[in-house]
């Protein structure tokens, strides 16, 4: 951690995290009281968060801006960008203004795609490739950090002064990440122009096709998508988990702080692990501990409960930080852009897939039987990760080959 902090990109960096993750954490709950408040319903409510996702499914396309011009110039407009979107929430008083919400929340989403495969791009080249693995991890910590923070203090905000104040502090807090992100010290030569006949999706085809050729990255990306579809199954069963220990809904909310705290800590151990268990082992150990805590979790005891909660937040973030560090460390600089966000959008995408199947399959399973086959379904796959790794040579020829196919120039 500290020499993270003591390189100054990265604790530029991870000072953006923090206080732009500050005001985004704090907005996305607050836009779903906020509709709530205003019309009642809860299906209008949960369309803020499908408004803030959405975006994702159209990731690589979308991270292809990101290798068609400089990545620092393009990470400060778009938090201005972002500020002035927020601005014009103030107009948002009644239900027939929530259309403006609604389409503000998609640009949010949308903008936040770009930001995090120009970011990814930029960590690769703008800090020391041996942190890597540190700075995602810390990066990791500071968000679940802000997850933890902001929203209790952006309900106070709102309860206090409305939804327009909260989408002001966001607004400032992406004025504050645009000023750290132009303090950035990093040379970027221009983007070389794309091919006449290589269209935008040619281009974003090519970040697909050199994930998929990868033999290092390929089986990560693919454990992490897995990975989250099992999480968003079990995600699904976590009020009945709180009805079955005979609590009220309220109590999912210390499962998930509980769960958060065990994301801060590990991320502050993510690099040292790294470096001595390899992505693979690491990402495997990680899917393992969250097996065993999902089965755990089907137990009628509420320490068991909490323990498992903790236990799944040390253990999920493991795959995603591995993926995302290998992307970054073996992928060419002019296809990165592309290449993070197709990684992201198969990260994460399939949480949301898990989330409606699974609400599905909770009101016809019993919730204790639907988490010991989960968790006994996650250990299947987890076994290729506990084999030995690749050697780096093998990968690195296929990185080679997959890099002159995606550049023949």
């Amino acid at each position: 951690m500290t020499r993270v902090l003591r390189d100054r990109n990265a604790g530029l960096y991870l000072g953006g995290v923090v206080v732009s993750g500050f005001g985004s954490s704090a907005m996305w709950l607050v836009s779903g009281i906020w509709v709530k408040d205003l019309t009642g319903s809860d299906g209008l409510a949960a369309l803020c968060v499908f408004a803030l996702w959405a975006p994702t499914l159209i990731g690589p396309a979308l991270g292809t801006l990101a290798d068609r011009t400089r990545r620092r110039p393009l990470l400060v407009w778009t938090n201005l960008g972002l500020a002035s979107l927020l601005l014009t929430l103030f107009t948002v008083d009644s239900p027939g203004t929530l259309w403006i919400l609604f389409a503000a929340l998609l640009v949010y989403g949308a903008a936040g795609v770009v930001h995090d495969a120009a970011e990814s791009a930029l960590v690769a080249s703008a800090v020391d490739k041996q942190l890597l693995g540190d700075f995602n991890g810390l990066r990791t910590t500071a968000n679940e950090g802000m997850k933890l923070l902001a929203p209790l203090a952006g309900a106070g905000l709102y309860a206090a002064y409305g939804g327009a104040r909260v989408a002001l502090l966001d607004a400032l807090t992406f004025v504050l990440a645009a000023g750290l992100y132009t303090l950035l010290r990093v040379r970027e030569p221009k983007p070389l122009p794309a091919p006449a006949s290589a269209g935008w999706r040619t281009q974003t085809a090519e970040g697909a096709r050199y994930l998929w050729s990868h033999r290092t990255v390929r089986p990560l990306v693919l454990a992490g998508g897995t990975t989250m579809f099992f999480a968003g199954l079990n995600g699904a069963t976590i009020y009945a988990v709180a009805d079955g220990l005979g609590h009220s809904p309220a109590y999912v909310g210390l499962l998930y702080a509980v769960q958060g705290a065990g994301s801060v800590t590990v991320g502050m151990a993510a690099g040292p692990l790294l470096r001595r268990l390899g992505e693979r082992r690491f990402a495997g150990y990680g899917i393992a501990l969250t097996a065993v805590a999902v089965m755990a979790r089907a137990l009628p005891y509420d320490a068991v409960v909490l323990a498992s909660a903790a236990a799944v937040g040390v253990g999920l973030p493991c795959v995603l930080i591995a993926a995302l560090t290998a992307v970054q460390r073996e992928t060419p600089d002019a296809l990165l852009g592309r290449a993070a966000a197709t990684a992201n959008t198969l990260l994460f995408a399939p949480s949301a897939v898990g989330l409606a199947l699974g609400a599905g399959l909770v009101e016809l399973v019993d919730h204790r039987v639907l988490l010991a086959v989960l968790g006994a379904a996650r250990l299947v796959t987890v076994v290729p990760f506990l084999r030995s790794q690749p050697s780096r040579a093998s990968a690195s020829v296929t990185s080679d080959r997959s890099s002159s196919d995606a550049n023949p120039a």
